[in-house]
């Protein structure tokens, strides 16, 4: 599940450029087409996921690159007469902005390559029925410009064999394809752990568009801090098409913003909700581990997971247990990609309702797993309520209806987040114990 359960929140603002490599993003009140913008290139708008050129009608919404390093978010609107690609009338004036006041001693230029002879990664893509999406995927971690890399597919409970046909005609001895007959998100993670090769596991959704760099950032966050036992990475809405894309963003997100960051339990945080409010370290949708670390912890609880009553929070769970375990928790934005939010109102609200049950879950979870920490999460829970109900609310601005909305359907999955974790633990009981074809 991609869980983005208690993130640091967005800072809505005006249209403005980024006035340091660390810019607050922008959240765009109407729908706008998403594009990309090197500071190398300027006068080039690419579709996300470093695609091809293109022209967007209205107002675009662009990530600021520099070198290919993501700076932060800027809106604008491209000239009507402007040729295919180029980013001319008021929307040039914002790129002359961000050239303008980002400090020079903040630009990062080009990023270190890491070596070719860097740790080996293992990708594991789980996927259920998606085998129109999943070659984006795929296509995107093969072609990426980290080669020491093994991609897994794992398929979860499948009801045909599409997917296994696809890997072994379009990728054969390029992809492995495993078949996990139980249904858990958590369960497909935990069979390409098993047999992963890397000493980097990393995990991808089988709808995302990744960048070419995402891996090579990852494994860059593991080589710069020898403690890190989880890096996370940046997460971009692909598209804000519809009230419900745009009203995700504004409520919750995925994007832990454009600073690289870490977290340990031996270093002091001025976050009152931590060590439990882990949706902030990053999500399931773009994360990684040291194998041995994943394996050390148990990997994914199966009973927190997308596919079971829990609904989700397995991501969370473990980024938990890797700071209990005494490791670091690093989020490099670099290691970037591209997520599809639900169109529909409808689906949004099952969504918010279910990340509230994950939630839930999650917590009961880790105090299934860690007795102790019942006082320390206790006493966290007011301040918790309380911020769900601020959320997607500017600083002192009037409550939103739909974000009140949102925030009251998120508490009631979290009240049934418990009972539903406990019905997931009874089911994945059943499914161990049960013979095995």
């Amino acid at each position: 599940m991609t869980t983005p359960s208690t993130p640091a929140a967005p800072t809505p603002a005006a249209p403005t450029a980024p006035g340091s490599a660390a810019a607050r993003t922008v959240l765009p009140s109407v729908p706008v087409a998403i594009a990309e913008l090197d500071l190398e290139h300027p006068d080039v708008l690419r579709r996300p996921g470093r695609g091809g050129m293109f022209t967007p009608e209205g107002r675009v919404l662009a990530l600021v690159r520099d070198h290919g390093r993501p700076l932060g978010l800027v809106t604008g609107e491209p000239a009507a007469d402007g040729a295919p690609g180029a980013a001319t009338g008021p929307y040039r004036e914002l790129v002359d902005a961000v050239t303008r006041d980002l400090d020079p001693a903040d630009r990062p230029g080009p990023p270190a390559r890491t070596p070719a002879d860097g740790p080996p990664l293992t990708v594991v893509v789980c996927t259920h029925d998606r085998t129109d999406l999943l070659p984006r995927s795929l296509d995107a971690v093969l072609g990426g410009t980290y080669r020491h890399t093994e991609v897994i597919v794992v398929d979860n409970a499948p009801s045909d064999r599409a997917t296994e046909t696809l890997c072994r005609q379009r990728y054969p001895d390029r992809v492995r394809y495993l078949h996990e007959p139980v249904p858990g998100l958590a369960r497909a993670r935990n069979r390409g752990l098993a047999v992963a090769r890397g000493e980097i596991c990393a995990f991808a959704d089988d709808d995302l568009l990744i960048d070419p760099d995402w891996a090579a950032a990852l494994v860059d966050g593991f080589r710069a801090d020898p403690r890190a036992g989880c890096v996370t990475g940046l997460v971009l809405p692909a598209e804000l098409d519809t009230r419900a894309q745009l009203a995700l963003e504004r409520y919750c997100g995925y994007a832990k913003g454009f600073t690289a960051r870490s977290w340990s339990l031996l270093d002091p945080s001025d976050d009152p909700l931590f060590p439990f409010a882990t949706g902030r370290l990053g999500t399931g949708a773009n994360m990684a581990f040291r194998t041995d670390v994943l394996r050390a912890i148990g990997g994914f609880d199966p009973a927190t997971s997308t596919g079971t009553p829990a609904r989700g929070g397995e991501d969370l769970l473990a980024f938990l247990q890797v700071l209990i375990a005494g490791h670091t928790v690093v989020y490099r934005p670099d290691a970037l990609v591209w997520h599809p939010h639900r169109r529909s109102m409808e689906a949004l609200s099952t969504q918010v309702f279910g990340f509230g049950v994950g939630f839930g879950a999650y917590l009961t979870a880790a105090v299934r797993h860690q007795p102790e920490l019942l006082a320390a999460l206790l006493a966290r829970v007011p301040r918790g309520v309380r911020q769900t109900l601020r959320r997607g609310t500017p600083g002192g601005g009037r409550r939103d209806p739909l974000m009140a909305h949102l925030g009251r359907l998120e508490l009631l999955g979290l009240l049934y987040g418990p009972l539903c974790y406990l019905r997931s633990v009874r089911r994945q009981h059943r499914a161990d114990t049960a013979p095995r074809p």
